[in-house]
């Protein structure tokens, strides 16, 4: 049976507001974050400023996946609700187990729920605006083979989010780069720009020395990204400085003024842990 109704499905790591996520009917499960002081559920009883008081402090949280449960009772509110399919965009597999533990999940639903998992191969931005414009196709009237044959893999292959480091110090304690590398960064002020490999994994596209320069760099690679296309979604995100992703926001939509939508949000607890304080991101979504 072809599903009708179809609910959308995420994790914590998409940097969904949680207005905007209930607006929207997507549904999300939380990774939880590992403190001195116990076990937290990201995005529901800690957020990104309860992480860098942590990292300030001295502490280094650890992450962890979603529960099992967690999943598995979003699923079952999902088809008490009536639905009857499912689109799950999860946190790439190039940095965590969620999209495999969705997915194993999501087969003990069969027969009640038809379950489509895919790997986002993103965070953060890229994730967050792949279930923004599904939501809107899904309004549209975007049926369920269009949408998980076509549409959904469309999606996750043209966002392209971008985001830069104010400091290489956690990334390093993380075990994600040598000590030697990061003091030097730090040292000479050098802020990489990050994105995602074809794999799913974090790599540097960029560095640039200050942060002026950063916000400059995040216009210029969306740009390159959107590589002339002519419809397209942006998005821009920030931790711990709004006021820099407002001027990232405005260089960026004067640059590409011709976007369908502009989304923002935070950057979450989980992916804080690894980056700290003072993130900036962009993000271009080809919709042609």
């Amino acid at each position: 049976m072809i599903p009708r109704k179809i609910a959308l499905l995420t994790d914590s790591c998409a940097d969904l507001p949680p207005a905007l996520a209930a607006e929207n009917q997507i549904h999300v499960v939380p990774l939880r974050i590992l403190c001195a002081d116990g076990e937290y559920a990201d995005g529901v009883d800690i957020r990104n400023d309860g992480v860098y008081a942590r990292l300030r402090a001295g502490e280094l949280p650890q992450t962890s996946l979603p529960a099992g449960e967690d999943i598995g009772r979003a699923l079952k509110a999902i088809a008490d609700a009536g639905y009857d399919g499912v689109i799950a965009v999860m946190l790439s597999s190039g940095l965590s187990g969620t999209y495999n533990l969705a997915r194993i999940i999501a087969e003990e639903c069969r027969g009640r729920l038809e379950v489509r998992v895919y790997d986002s191969l993103s965070a953060s931005l890229g994730l967050g605006m792949t279930l923004l414009q599904l939501a809107e196709d899904i309004r549209n009237g975007m049926g369920w083979e269009e949408l998980t044959e076509r549409r959904v893999p469309q999606l996750i292959r043209g966002s392209h989010p971008f985001f830069s480091v104010d400091t290489l110090e956690y990334l390093q304690k993380g075990g994600r780069i040598g000590k030697i590398t990061a003091t030097a960064g730090t040292l000479l002020q050098i802020k990489p720009i990050l994105t995602f490999a074809a794999d799913g994994q974090l790599q540097s596209v960029a560095k640039v020395r200050g942060r002026n320069q950063v916000k400059d760099k995040l216009v210029e690679l969306t740009v390159q990204a959107c590589a002339g296309h002519r419809r397209y979604n942006l998005a821009v995100a920030n931790g711990g400085d709004p006021e820099g992703m407002e001027l990232v926001r405005q260089k960026l939509t004067a640059a590409l003024p011709d976007y369908d939508h502009i989304w923002e949000g935070e950057i979450d607890g989980t992916l804080s842990v690894y980056i700290g304080e003072g993130v900036l991101g962009a993000a271009v979504q080809i919709l042609d």
